[in-house]
């Protein structure tokens, strides 16, 4: 089975493909099949901006797409940096400055006005544009004072885990190893909320060439 991952994100492509591999899924990355469109995200939410993203995708290509939207909201910013948490501080995918502004904005705020939550909204789409899956995953955690770890990317070194039923309560997110990520992240938790449907909608997917 082939899906194309609707993003020019490596480490996300990276990420979802080795989440996908124990489900013999072939994640196909966009110069796989000659480019996708520059969707662009102006949509208000994190589904809203997936669909966009796997519709528009799959219509050019002609494959079965799946996209992802996702971010981080911090309770002390009303859902800041929210949708817009890859070019929080202005220029699309600049970790290190959008973890600074982060931490400016949460300058002197104690650990129980720092929670915070990861969110994660998958869509995969068909050529014709009908979607035919969409799954949400979330994890709850609470912003650091400086980066811990070097794992992960994006928020990941500010963000710690704030579940005190899971075993990795309070572990940094950049301080976890790949497959303890992928149990608890946002992106695993849809996943494998989408692994779980994937066996129902196998029959509907076109044969791809």
């Amino acid at each position: 089975m082939e899906l194309l991952l609707a993003s020019g994100n490596a480490k996300k492509a990276m990420e979802l493909e080795r989440m996908l591999a124990p489900l013999a899924i072939e994640v196909l990355r966009p110069q796989d099949v000659g480019g996708i469109p520059d969707v662009v995200e102006d949509q208000a939410t994190f589904e809203g901006n997936a669909r966009k993203k796997a519709v528009e995708c799959a219509q050019a290509t002609g494959r079965v797409c799946l996209a992802d939207d996702s971010g981080l909201c911090v309770d002390a910013l009303q859902g800041a940096p929210g949708v817009w948490s890859a070019r929080y501080a202005g220029e699309h995918g600049n970790d290190p400055a959008n973890n600074r502004k982060l931490l400016e904005a949460l300058a002197g705020l104690p650990y129980d006005q720092r929670q915070a939550h990861f969110v994660c909204c998958l869509c995969v789409a068909q050529p014709d544009g009908t979607i035919m899956l969409e799954t949400r995953g979330a994890v709850r955690g609470h912003i650091l004072t400086s980066p811990q770890g070097d794992q992960g990317f994006g928020y990941d070194p500010l963000f710690a885990l704030d579940e005190p039923e899971s075993p990795l309560h309070g572990q940094p997110m950049a301080c976890l190893t790949p497959e303890q990520k992928a149990t608890v992240s946002h992106r695993g938790r849809a996943l494998q909320a989408l692994a779980h449907r994937l066996a129902s909608i196998t029959s509907q997917l076109p044969s791809q060439g």
